[in-house]
């Protein structure tokens, strides 16, 4: 019997050899039983962010993940379950808009999400701004709320992947958290682990997204998509675009109402046209709609009222009582706004969704560290998007503050370099690039 040895294998990582599902295995069982130490499994990250994974050993790295913890297989509880993830971007509050938009079509979904990290925003970070939303749930919590009001967005439990969350935390302080294998083991660990029926991921490329490139972004759908072979999970990626904020509310509480006028048939196109689609999407898979009735039963629910309906009795579900949203007084209000005017006239070219991220991060909106406190008042509001006209001293944006006060011309200086204004109008883009199916090849 051969003798395990971390140190052959990370030799052989560090010369591109591809390992074995059972060194694989070895090795994340030894660190997350603490028999190999930081410095090792730092190592392995290193030559596998380095050399990369194939296919099958990314498989073999996320089936250790999921295993190391609970594995919940909602698809065996529900007929159908559908789950949704998104890569992250700046102002995405799709989830939000579409979690009570599918069950007020009559499919279920529940999605373990995150908190927001560096520019990207996180979800629950946006929920949790409402007073009284509850996101930490059991899993018969989680259960139950899909099945009172049919769906539910939750942080992930301790027992889901615990050896992500270890893992996370060296990729965090090493360098390899953008490792296309170790992404895709992270991200589906947890959402295999869940066990639902489909899952739908929207993968952002773009200034504001991880993967920059379109082609980074599809290689990482294609990734995601392959780590799910096998496991009864069928999977579906939207490519999507992330070069400028998404709808025209970057904030944790203002993100949440731009969400709900959604809901009301309102809001921005941007966030109406990427939810409908991923939406629509959800419904396809869930086998009881085609393209035409997926979207006539998502008219029908807007236009009478019903998913704006369901998404209050999904707030009251977890903890929020939904008057709440009738005394704007009792949500947190921002003690300073700041006006940024155009510098000349002209037409927005472009919009560096990175920058306006971090931005949001030096007021309070997000968080450098994951220990950080998120600020629920803090918001850039976007008033001009890229495409749009500008004239010298108008308003342009504003940036409203909370807890955290900050020199308002640094600001507007901080939004303006962020931005270029020219005096013709950008080439329009599309925002949503690419659809990739598991059926594929």
């Amino acid at each position: 019997m051969q003798t395990f040895s971390p140190y052959a294998i990370l030799n052989r990582k560090r010369r591109g050899d591809d390992l074995a599902p059972e060194e694989i295995a070895g090795f994340i069982d030894g660190f997350t039983a603490g028999r190999i130490p930081d410095y090792q499994m730092s190592a392995l990250l290193m030559a596998i962010a380095i050399q990369g994974l194939s296919a099958e050993e990314t498989r073999a790295l996320t089936a250790v993940m999921i295993e190391s913890g609970e594995q919940w297989n909602l698809r065996s509880r529900f007929d159908f379950i559908a789950d949704k993830h998104s890569t992250g971007g700046v102002g995405d509050k799709v989830s939000i808009v579409l979690a009570p938009w599918v069950a007020s079509c009559g499919v279920k979904n529940g999605m373990l999400s995150g908190r927001g990290l560096g520019h990207t925003g996180g979800t629950l970070d946006k929920l949790e701004s409402i007073p009284g939303f509850r996101a930490r749930l059991s899993r018969q919590e989680f259960e139950k709320c899909i099945d009172d009001v049919g769906c539910v967005i939750a942080t992930s439990t301790e027992g889901i992947a615990p050896a992500d969350r270890k893992l996370y935390a060296l990729r965090d302080v090493t360098g390899t958290v953008e490792s296309i294998p170790l992404i895709t083991a992270s991200i589906m660990s947890k959402k295999l682990a869940l066990g639902p029926s489909a899952l739908l991921l929207d993968v952002k490329a773009g200034s504001g997204a991880f993967m920059r490139t379109l082609d980074d972004a599809r290689a990482l759908a294609r990734s995601l998509i392959a780590a799910a072979k096998d496991s009864g999970t069928r999977v579906s990626a939207m490519i999507t675009n992330m070069d400028q904020p998404l709808g025209t509310a970057c904030g944790n509480v203002s993100e949440v109402l731009e969400s709900l006028d959604v809901l009301r048939g309102a809001g921005p196109d941007d966030v109406r046209e990427l939810t409908r689609a991923q939406a629509a999407a959800i419904l396809e898979m869930s086998g009881r709609f085609d393209r035409e009735s997926a979207n006539e039963a998502l008219d029908d629910s807007l236009a009478s009222g019903r998913a704006f309906d369901q998404a209050m009795r999904w707030f009251a579900a977890q903890g929020v009582d939904p008057d709440v949203f009738h005394h704007p007084d009792r949500l947190p209000i921002p003690t300073t706004v700041i006006e940024v005017q155009a510098p000349r006239s002209g037409v927005i070219a472009s919009m560096d969704a990175y920058a306006m991220g971090m931005l949001g991060v030096e007021i309070g909106i997000g968080r450098r560290q994951q220990d950080d406190e998120v600020d629920p008042a803090a918001s850039i509001l976007f008033d001009r998007k890229t495409g749009d006209e500008a004239r010298a001293g108008e308003a342009i944006a504003r940036i409203a503050l909370g807890k955290i006060a900050k020199d308002p011309a640094a600001l507007r200086a901080a939004y303006l370099a962020a931005i270029r204004i020219t005096d013709n109008p950008p080439e329009r883009k599309t925002l949503i690039y690419d659809r990739l199916d598991d059926t594929e090849d």
